[in-house]
């Protein structure tokens, strides 16, 4: 298994453009929660994030958690800039 596949990205060959699936990271975010590396969570995803170009996020829904969204706008802004 691609290991962007197992962290939430999904990528094509050759594109630098990724989808992250909200559900997907909901579902880790409470993992996370639970033994205490959310820290880590955010820090691997903005690490993957580096090699692309645009973000796709699918399954937006999953957002409802003001801290997950939060955080994950926190991200994305340090993608974007």
């Amino acid at each position: 298994m691609n290991r962007r596949d197992f962290l939430l990205l999904k990528t094509e060959a050759g594109k630098r453009s990724a989808d992250l699936s909200c559900e997907q990271l909901y579902m880790r975010y409470v993992d996370a929660q639970a033994d205490g590396t959310t820290a880590q969570l955010f820090e691997q995803l903005s690490r993957d994030l580096r090699d692309v170009a645009s973000v796709r996020l699918t399954d937006t829904a999953w957002l409802s958690c003001e801290d997950l969204k939060r955080r994950l706008d926190s991200v994305l802004a340090a993608h974007r800039s």
